[in-house]
């Protein structure tokens, strides 16, 4: 073996090291949630810490699903998932499809406009569009939560933009030829061919309704309606189960989980939705 192969396997070892290195600390607090949740309420506090449980308490995930509404809540987190990622991804392919083939005179400055908005703190707009939202009568309902997502985002809108051009033109001027409408072309030719890059969109969208605080702690004041993320918070403040750690821990695995399963199934998909068009 020559020295050139010796320094690209020890190159390569270096790099496989470093990977599996940063996963391990990347891995230690999602451990670390794992452990808790199978532990006792004196196990919690033990120094030094208690990884390994002895024996696992395995009904603290029962405890926790009994001790408040967890099906109410699952079931609002699902309403509200899926009243986000539906809308979210069809809005934003609609846009990103009119800003890829439709040529107006002001179409570069409008999405130079759309991409700017990015740059607004959403807490500029938080009290703004909680004053609306309240004209409106909307607050304690989920109406705030899932009307915006019918209006596209910008990030989304970007990226599928990029993935739209890589879509050639002729198979728009063939669909023309043969009397195909614009939304016909964008329904018929262009979601097919971007489902890569709808796939991530959707996961993104997923992720950001699945473990959204901040809106329901803004606009959702009844117990009844809160989802799984705000629910969780009830453990610090509710009744008996005040500080109840591992409860929190054994809830927190249970919400992870999903978001956990879709990435598994669906990385090649994310990965491959992201990377189409980065190079357009």
């Amino acid at each position: 073996m020559n020295k050139a192969k010796i320094a690209k396997s020890a190159y390569r070892t270096a790099i496989y090291v470093i990977l599996i290195a940063s996963s391990a600390v990347l891995l230690i607090p999602f451990a670390w949630m794992v452990s808790s949740s199978l532990l006792s309420e004196e196990e919690m506090f033990q120094h030094p810490p208690v990884w390994i449980p002895k024996p696992p308490h395995w009904s603290n995930y029962k405890e926790a699903w009994e001790a408040l509404p967890f099906t109410t809540f699952l079931i609002n987190t699902l309403l509200l998932t899926i009243g986000r990622v539906l809308p979210q991804v069809f809005a934003c392919s609609l846009v990103a499809f009119g800003f890829a083939r439709l040529r107006a005179r002001a179409s570069s400055k409008l999405f130079f406009l759309c991409l700017a908005t990015m740059m607004l703190p959403g807490q500029v707009t938080m009290i703004p569009t909680y004053i609306i939202f309240n004209k409106l009568g909307w607050v304690n309902t989920f109406k705030p939560l899932i009307v915006p997502s019918f209006f596209a985002g910008p990030f989304f809108v970007f990226m599928l933009r990029q993935f739209f051009l890589t879509i050639p033109l002729e198979l728009d001027e063939a669909a023309r030829i043969d009397g195909a409408s614009s939304f016909q072309i964008y329904y018929k030719i262009f979601l097919p061919l971007a489902k890569p890059a709808l796939g991530a969109v959707a996961i993104f969208s997923f992720m950001a309704a699945w473990n959204d605080f901040m809106g329901p702690l803004i606009y959702l004041h009844d117990i009844e309606k809160y989802p799984l993320a705000l629910g969780l918070r009830l453990f610090q403040s509710y009744g008996e189960y005040a500080t109840r750690w591992n409860l929190i821990m054994a809830s927190s695995v249970a919400m992870v989980l999903p978001p956990l399963i879709v990435f598994f199934f669906t990385q090649k998909h994310f990965i491959k939705g992201i990377t189409i068009g980065a190079f357009r």
